[in-house]
């Protein structure tokens, strides 16, 4: 497999060059894998290559997803995850996008990409031009933020709700319901200090 994948890497940058910025075979303890990081805008004309192309026939796109990195001026890292059943192998694009940065959508390579990218912009807040419903679908439509970027605050920044009075969702701002507790992991544990309903029944030995 290892053989394959450098076979199918050498045959990628000679007829690909101009995209590949670099290209990486991984063994993951016998699991080997090609990862290919590319340039953003050249993402859907590289990806339709390794569709097409009869040495790769990378015909299944599995996933959409990225990595957020705060500190980098390109802070994400979206992510392709292909297969070939034809040829049974596999292989990651990898791309680096700055905030706010645009890339094209490969909803025109593959048709399943459509509700990926729109995933991908929820949690992320990446954007992708060309899309034909480029809208979130895990979050509220109201929703502020992208949950899986690294500063996004874990209250949220507002709380959504029903409303049954008013018969409609309505936002409110984040109400903890207790207040900020510091666990120190490293003290023994020490027991609650209320009684448990039913414990008042048991002898005062028993309750220590």
């Amino acid at each position: 497999m290892t053989e394959a994948l450098r076979e199918l890497s050498s045959q990628i940058e000679a007829r690909q060059g101009d995209a590949v910025l670099a290209t990486e075979i991984v063994d993951h303890s016998g699991h080997v894998e090609l990862t290919v990081t590319v340039i953003p805008s050249a993402i859907a004309k590289f990806l339709a290559f390794l569709r097409e192309d009869a040495a790769c026939q990378f015909q299944t796109l599995v996933d959409i997803t990225a990595v957020d990195h705060p500190g980098r001026e390109k802070r994400f890292d979206l992510v392709y995850h292909l297969l070939s059943m034809r040829q049974n192998q596999r292989i990651r694009v990898k791309a680096g996008v700055r905030e706010k940065e645009i890339v094209p959508s490969i909803t025109g390579v593959y048709q399943s990409a459509d509700w990926y990218e729109r995933e991908v912009f929820d949690m992320f807040g990446i954007l992708f031009s060309g899309h034909p419903d480029l809208r979130r679908i895990l979050t509220d439509y109201g929703f502020r933020g992208h949950p899986l970027r690294k500063d996004f605050p874990t209250t949220g920044y507002t709380e959504v709700r029903y409303d049954e009075a008013v018969k409609r969702v309505v936002y409110e701002p984040v109400s903890l319901v207790q207040d900020y507790r510091s666990f120190d992991f490293m003290s023994p544990w020490e027991g609650a200090d209320y009684i448990l309903p039913g414990d008042e029944k048991a002898p005062d030995e028993a309750k220590k």
